[in-house]
């Protein structure tokens, strides 16, 4: 606590600046007025946000839905994941990412990450292959694409579905590709903290029409108006019959009005939050004792979190030691995440720490620094201020010259 006092911010940041905000303008709320005043649900707007979820996706099919996690249920359900079946999943990701594969019935097996991107090891994918595995479930971490190359030529060698964790990702391209277009299902979240926001929601995105039916399907109670789905076809109208167990993950159109408004601003969000990447990065780079994420060429990122990685080597305190500190300069961090299987559920499951060396290690460095739109140059450069100061303070090298002088 002693060496806390000497932070505390400054003037010129009255407010803390947290580590993602949506951003919401007067085009925004005239949509959802006008939502307000029509079909609340189950109405137009959702076709109109699916329409718009494939042209910036270039999928084929979409389908929009309550939430992130309940999008990865549904691609889980329609991958056909069930009981016992194993699906490889990355260790550093947030808990649905893994727990939709426990709705289904499967048993989640943790990939480690590659030390510098914090993506999924394709290598370590490949160890982890057995004749009981289904499925790989990667995540698009901070908004970078995963090496897709790897991961696919893995799925169809061994027969594998690949579902694309695309909550951080909207706006990223892959080789000059879309994400969204690439994997077997591609899903995505729109909460608040996200590129682009519905309040709550998410979708599953596809170029297979079979997947799509059965999404759709899912999406509503397992209930059908489409008579080739149907054990007992009728031409009444009003007719419609359940033919397998779904669940009631439908959007409003309140919330589809809002993304629709939003997606329109994808382009301009997605260069505003690469400018801020690339000023942090040039400013970082002249700050030994932390160490940014790097990129692969492949992946036109548009980012969702910006990590910056302590280096314990240089510096006498610990990542929760220079959190505090930037704390107490108005810089509110988070930190994304703590290795799936290290939560007490998973524990009470049976897993054990010790699987992935690389994401326990990132766990233990790693912290999240304010990146969203609505952030100015002003409040970023607060936030290198804050970066540096905390650093040198804590800097191993200056810790030391001042100890020989006393």
């Amino acid at each position: 606590m002693e060496k806390l006092a000497i932070f505390g911010g400054t003037p010129a940041c009255r407010n803390p600046l947290s580590y993602g905000k949506q951003y919401i303008d007067g085009e925004d709320i005239a949509a959802v007025t006008e939502a307000l005043c029509g079909d609340l649900t189950c109405g137009p707007k959702i076709g109109e946000l699916e329409q718009a979820l494939c042209r910036v996706t270039g999928a084929k099919y979409a389908v929009a839905v309550s939430n992130g996690t309940a999008a990865l249920h549904l691609a889980a359900m329609a991958a056909g994941f069930g009981q016992g079946d194993e699906v490889i999943v990355s260790a550093v990701t947030f808990a649905a990412s893994a727990n939709c594969i426990l709705y289904c019935g499967g048993k989640p097996v943790f990939a480690d990450i590659d030390p510098e991107t914090y993506n999924i090891d394709p290598k370590s994918v490949e160890k982890l292959i057995t004749s009981r595995t289904k499925g790989i479930v990667a995540v698009d971490f901070t908004g970078q694409a995963v090496r897709h190359d790897e991961l696919r030529e893995l799925c169809r060698r061994h027969g594998l579905t690949f579902i694309e964790d695309a909550a951080h990702a909207i706006g990223t391209r892959y080789r000059g590709r879309p994400v969204g277009s690439i994997a077997d299902m591609t899903c995505f979240s729109f909460h608040p903290v996200k590129t682009v926001t519905s309040g709550e929601g998410g979708a599953v995105t596809t170029d297979d029409e079979r997947l799509y039916r059965r999404l759709l399907r899912l999406r509503s109670h397992g209930i059908t108006r489409n008579r080739e789905e149907m054990a007992h076809p009728t031409d009444a109208r009003w007719y419609n019959e359940q033919v397998e167990l779904g669940y009631n993950y439908r959007i409003t159109d309140i919330q589809a009005a809002l993304l629709v408004s939003q997606l329109k601003k994808l382009p301009e969000f997605s260069a505003r939050r690469k400018a801020l990447t690339a000023r942090y990065d040039a400013a970082f780079a002249q700050v030994p004792e932390v160490f940014v994420q790097r990129e692969i060429p492949e992946s036109d990122t548009t980012r969702h979190l910006y990590i910056l990685r302590i280096r314990p080597e240089l510096l006498s305190c610990d990542r929760r030691q220079f959190f505090d500190a930037l704390w107490m300069e108005n810089v509110h961090s988070q930190v994304h995440y703590l290795p799936v299987y290290w939560h007490s559920y998973y524990e009470k499951l049976g897993y054990e720490k010790g699987l992935c060396p690389n994401a326990e290690k990132y766990y233990q460095e790693a912290m999240s620094l304010p990146l969203y739109y609505g952030l100015t140059d002003e409040e970023a450069d607060q936030v290198i201020a804050a970066v540096k100061k905390v650093a040198a303070y804590y800097a191993k090298d200056r810790t030391q010259s001042a100890a020989s002088r006393t």
